[in-house]
């Protein structure tokens, strides 16, 4: 009952929130929703629900990890919705050139798209068949992306389309690579292995093994284009940086999690049929492309949402490279998944409070962060040096947890790569963040209500708790799952 809950909850209320004329009731729709559904996975961790439609749906520990996270993250970001929306409403936040007005940009739609993409995210965690985890990824983007058209202007247009081309291009690529799959677990005789990952597995023998190869290439490729991989990444700097912060925090915090982990239960299958070495080998070669990339652009951005959505492909390519390390870095990898989905997502709504009181995204054009929102500016400096892997904060355990992987393992190249990148983009960050929160103000002060800046808040107090303590239940759920990815 639980597994069906979580997926009819917040798309009951996504169509209701189509006919609500009443903003303020939309909103605590929203809200109530994301609680319900917090509540419905609080309840996950202590009754096992059992399966559904057949074994199509149930959640595993993998499945509970990534849940979890869309969970932990669509509360506070609905919390902070509401304050976004009403800044909107009364003409806060206006895009300079534009400056179009908010009638144009339905808040019904908004907020009914917001909780179909919880609805297609959470479907996501539970899909235990190959079929269904590609609909439902399909269905993210086809969700996500009027929430991406919001401001209805012609670069948050040129940012959707690319989103859907290049997102398409992959899931096809993906569903090719899931008809190859379903090749490779065919007998002779014309026997079908079920196409669930947990009969894969345990079958994994009786694979082909070339068509397998082809299978894991495709959707690694395919996901790996929704994921912000490198060279097929180009749509998530358009879309994170002209989408609202609200959104973006879920696209870099969520989204890109739920392409992942279509990647992880297919390496799965792959190392069940022996083909670990193959398959991890190229998830290092993505990792360290993707971080390079993001190396490339992030020193000396100009636009400081698109600086964080840049760090979203370097933080996708650290994910791949611990799955890819093995070991110790598995567990790494899961860790890193949490912390850069806190961090990330507290700091496109600080980026939101900053949007919303400078009026522009140029990061040249902003000073004096410190003085003119006193509370955004703290958690916007301390977010910076937490996703750039500073101590005491979770980011930098998880990155020191996969650094020790390679280390373990003996690739000393790897791990001298990997922290050459590292180093290039923490000077790259910080740099602009520092410029941004000093100097002088070229604002007023300005007053902070306490629900645009609690929700950030307490996503950076729990990064900051997972750099000091990872709570006893969280880490057993980590190396359960690790284990069960041939990690540790």
């Amino acid at each position: 009952m639980i597994v069906l809950l979580l997926i009819l909850v917040p798309a009951l209320a996504g169509g209701i929130a189509f006919f609500i004329r009443a903003d303020n009731t939309r909103r605590a729709l929203l809200v109530a929703t994301a609680g319900a559904h917090a509540g419905l996975t609080i309840a996950a961790w202590f009754w096992k629900p059992a399966p559904a439609l057949g074994g199509w749906l149930a959640l595993d520990g993998l499945g509970l990890l990534f849940l979890s996270i869309t969970s932990a993250l669509f509360l506070p970001v609905s919390v902070y919705a509401v304050s976004y929306l009403r800044r909107e409403r009364h003409g806060g936040i206006k895009d300079i050139e534009e400056s179009l007005l908010f009638d144009n940009a339905p808040e019904a739609t908004f907020t009914a798209c917001l909780l179909l993409f919880l609805t297609a995210m959470t479907l996501v965690t539970l899909s235990q068949h190959v079929g269904l985890l590609w609909v439902a990824v399909e269905a993210t983007t086809l969700a996500s992306a009027p929430l991406i058209y919001f401001h209805r202007h012609h670069r948050s247009l040129e940012a959707t389309w690319k989103y859907l081309l290049i997102c398409s291009v992959g899931i096809a690529l993906a569903l090719l690579g899931n008809f190859f799959l379903a090749v490779a677990a065919s007998k002779s005789g014309g026997e079908q292995i079920p196409m669930v990952f947990g009969d894969l597995i345990t079958h994994a023998a009786q694979l082909h093994i070339p068509w397998l190869k082809a299978a894991f290439l495709l959707i690694l490729v395919g996901y790996g284009t929704k994921m912000g991989l490198a060279p097929l990444h180009t749509w998530l700097p358009d879309a994170h940086s002209e989408s609202p912060s609200v959104i973006s925090a879920l696209l870099s915090g969520a989204l890109l999690n739920c392409a992942f982990l279509g990647i992880i239960r297919t390496q799965q299958v792959c190392t069940a049929a022996g083909l670990g070495d193959f398959t991890r080998e190229l998830l290092v070669g993505f990792g360290l492309v993707s971080m390079a990339v993001a190396a490339v652009f992030i020193v000396g951005q100009s636009d400081f949402k698109r600086m964080l959505a840049y760090s979203s492909v370097e933080h996708v390519g650290i994910l791949s490279l611990g799955i890819g390390l093995g070991g110790v870095g598995v567990f790494g990898a899961l860790l890193h998944a949490v912390n850069h989905s806190l961090t990330k997502a507290m700091l496109f709504l600080v980026a939101g409070n900053i949007l919303g009181a400078y009026h522009t995204k140029s990061t040249t054009e902003v000073r004096g962060v410190l003085r003119v929102l006193p509370v955004s500016g703290v958690l916007w400096v301390a977010g910076l040096f937490a996703i750039t892997g500073s101590p005491p904060f979770g980011p930098f355990l998880s990155e020191f947890i996969i650094l020790k992987a390679s280390l373990d393992q003996g690739r000393t190249v790897v791990a001298i790569i990997y922290l050459a990148l590292l180093a290039v983009i923490f000077i790259g960050m910080v740099t602009i963040a520092l410029r941004m929160a000093q100097g002088a103000a070229t604002k007023e002060p300005q007053r902070e209500p306490l629900i645009a800046v609690l929700p950030p808040m307490l996503l950076g107090v729990g990064v900051l708790v997972l750099g000091i303590y990872i709570p006893p239940v969280i880490s057993e759920l980590l190396h359960q799952t690790a284990r069960a990815l041939g990690g540790l």
